[in-house]
């Protein structure tokens, strides 16, 4: 090194700082990449992307080939300082050249580079992987030495495997819908989140419970039954056996109206029932997704939600789960939650206690519990734990509410004050 003049070492200490630099500028935005917009734009044809995604799918090869190339660069740094810094300084050279490179490649080696690419990571990492594509091609060798060593300490730890998983949970993509900003509208990312929580929710949550559903009984008159039909509310009508549980099937009123026009008014109860459908099932517990792809693949669009042991627990369509999705857009068969609250001229709501929970809260912005009982109704009888009487109030979560009627041993309307 003597022979070497001190200008000759003076240019290549800076150019083992520049390398330095742009290895530690290249391992943070190689990490800062978005990986999902990395793999979109390999996928769409950008071979700088592609090419830093290849480099991607092993990180402890690049974080490997990296830090070999910035240890080897920082040792040959730190010699060639402690060289010109005997030169310049006698015996102090080593001190000197110890504090003075640490702060130089703190500075111009770590910090800015370090800075400016997790500020940039794209404009910086995508020319600079084709400098390490071929690195890694050369010094593969010394790469798998170094990671099957670091490996093998890893495994000691438990890690086993060091591939990069980018597959995220419902609630990390439920953020990333949150935090989508202007990217996403509002009303698209209700949506999105909406289909997200699916699973969260079961057929129990939205069916029309089994008090509510509109039914027939077939050993009624011909005459009643014909009567009943006209009336129904709803275009399917489910037919039943003297109990509800013993359902026969579903009639839809288009059927009965081809049956009228057939038989040319000579219709009676047993050409009627010719026109019965076969009735759908749905176990209880069953989460909504599930049952938007059972719906599909069966082309049903309504089921009877049953328990363990038959019994009739109510009703879910296919449109009960579309709205969960997209929100009200059609009548279904039940009015829309707003039919079932009234605000009152002092601010309060009174309110059908029949509604769900779930209607309740998406149509008032409220939060009443629902991981119990699935309607008002079920929520006071069972804060109270006995069917109270009009005029009784209680507070749930902070909101005060008050019995106005109970018929049948059911609470039929309730006042709910708003939270002060």
């Amino acid at each position: 090194m003597d022979a070497i003049a001190t200008d000759s070492l003076l240019i290549a200490l800076v150019v083992l700082l520049l390398i330095s630099a742009f290895f530690s500028s290249t391992e943070t935005a190689m990490m800062a990449l978005n990986r999902y917009r990395l793999r979109h734009l390999a996928q769409s044809g950008n071979h700088r992307a592609k090419r830093a995604d290849e480099l991607l799918q092993r990180p402890d090869r690049l974080i490997g080939l990296i830090l070999i190339g910035n240890n080897i660069v920082n040792i040959g740094a730190a010699t060639l300082a402690t060289i010109l810094c005997e030169r310049w300084f006698g015996a102090w050279g080593p001190a000197v050249a110890t504090g003075g490179l640490t702060l130089i490649v703190l500075i111009f080696a770590e910090v800015t580079p370090k800075t400016l690419a997790a500020l940039y990571p794209e404009k910086i990492a995508f020319p600079n992987s084709a400098i390490l594509k071929p690195l890694m091609t050369l010094c593969y060798p010394l790469v798998w030495l170094v990671n099957a060593i670091s490996n093998a300490l890893l495994a000691l730890f438990g890690v086993k495997s060091l591939s990069h998983d980018d597959t995220l949970t419902a609630d990390e993509l439920r953020s990333v819908v949150h935090d989508a900003g202007a990217l996403i509208p509002s009303r698209h990312k209700e949506m999105l989140v909406s289909i997200l929580d699916l699973e969260k929710v079961t057929v129990e949550d939205i069916m029309i419970p089994r008090a509510d559903l509109y039914a027939i009984d077939i050993n009624d008159d011909y005459k009643v039954i014909m009567r009943k039909l006209t009336r129904s509310p709803h275009t399917r009508v489910l037919l039943y056996r003297d109990n509800i549980d013993d359902l026969v099937g579903m009639m839809h009123l288009s059927d009965v109206l081809r049956l009228i026009t057939r038989e040319q008014g000579e219709l009676d109860k047993s050409t009627l029932l010719r026109a019965v459908e076969e009735v759908y099932y749905i176990p209880e517990g069953t989460p909504l997704n599930v049952q938007l792809l059972k719906f599909q693949r069966a082309k049903e669009r309504l089921g009877v939600v049953v328990d363990e042991y038959g019994d009739i627990q109510g009703l879910v369509t296919l449109e009960g789960i579309l709205e969960e999705i997209v929100g009200d857009f059609t009548t279904g068969l039940q009015g829309p939650p707003s039919d079932d609250i009234q605000q009152l001229a002092d601010g309060a709501l009174l309110v059908d206690a029949s509604i769900t929970l779930r209607d309740f809260n998406r149509e008032t912005g409220w939060e009443l519990p629902t991981d119990g009982p699935k309607t008002l109704n079920g929520l006071i009888v069972e804060q109270l734990q006995r069917i109270p009487a009009a005029g009784t109030t209680l507070t749930i979560v902070g909101h005060q509410l008050e019995v106005v009627t109970v018929t049948d041993n059911k609470i039929t309307q309730v006042k709910l004050y708003q939270q002060r």
